[in-house]
């Protein structure tokens, strides 16, 4: 975890459910007498993170859908962490969140954070109508974040990056399964405390955030072929890579189309992540 994430340490619950009461409920003890959640109950993991959100990053207000994804925040925040030391700059960086998601958390984490200007973009309108309520809801954000309906579904970039637009850098944390199939037996799997109606309905609404045709591998195929037309707009293109046995086919594609790219390694306890960056030499 990098060493400025806000959790790096053990979650301090005897504060979180002070900002968040909802939470209380959900906290169970171990054996040993260390206070844990059960994560693999959405409601639960919602809670743990909203308190998160208002204890840890000033928002006023966190809420999604029922049946979208709650991210874990300290994941997310060193993409965002190790993203800022990427960049290597104390500038006000202005960035565009490719899949931004009903949780809105990249722009909400950039901006809390670094004060950056960020765009988030979606193909699920459900999604932008809430992370546009997430703005109302936390007015100090609003005057640097946006979240806006991507009309063209087969496109990632286009339709994203309008003409007048410089970005310093896009990311995106990519659709992982390549069917619904897949994507609901790994859900079932994770959520075996559960109940099937009850993962059936954590599982509704998350089709564009779990799963796309071709999975992980094709998406970012397809992101690195776009971004060739925008090479002027954007300084550092990137997007995580879950899958590491992906990255030789993903370089290889890069150098042939003479992009500079770089990968940066994260980790969160025995997780490892990563994050690829490119940009087109002149």
């Amino acid at each position: 975890m990098h060493p400025d994430n806000k959790n790096i340490g053990p979650y301090l619950f005897k504060q979180l459910r002070k900002v968040n009461k909802d939470l209380a409920p959900h906290i169970l003890e171990t054996n040993r007498g260390i206070q844990t959640i059960d994560f693999s109950n959405p409601k639960a993991v919602l809670e743990l993170n909203r308190a998160i959100l208002l204890n840890d990053y000033s928002l006023n207000w966190y809420d999604i859908p029922e049946g979208y994804l709650a991210p874990a925040i300290p994941g997310r925040a060193d993409y965002i962490l190790y993203l800022k030391d990427f960049l290597n700059t104390d500038k006000q960086a202005q960035g565009l969140d490719v899949g931004t998601g009903a949780n809105f958390i990249y722009p909400l984490l950039g901006g809390s954070l670094f004060n950056w200007k960020m765009k988030g973009v979606d193909i699920d309108p459900k999604a932008v109508q809430n992370a546009n309520q997430l703005l109302e809801k936390n007015t100090h954000l609003k005057g640097f974040l946006s979240a806006v309906y991507q009309q063209q579904r087969a496109q990632i970039f286009e339709g994203a990056i309008l003409p007048v637009e410089q970005y310093d850098f896009t990311m995106c944390n990519p659709p992982f399964y390549s069917s619904e199939k897949e994507a609901f037996k790994a859900t079932k799997e994770k959520s075996k405390n559960l109940k099937l109606k009850e993962v059936e309905r954590n599982f509704a609404g998350q089709s564009n955030e779990l799963w796309c045709n071709g999975g992980e591998a094709l998406f970012i195929k397809r992101m690195v072929k776009e971004s060739v037309h925008f090479k002027d707009q954007v300084g550092w293109f990137t997007t995580l890579v879950s899958k590491s046995e992906h990255l030789p086919k993903i370089r290889k594609q890069l150098e042939k189309l003479k992009a500079e790219h770089k990968t940066v390694d994260m980790s969160q306890g025995n997780k490892k992540s990563r994050f690829l960056a490119w940009r087109f030499k002149e």
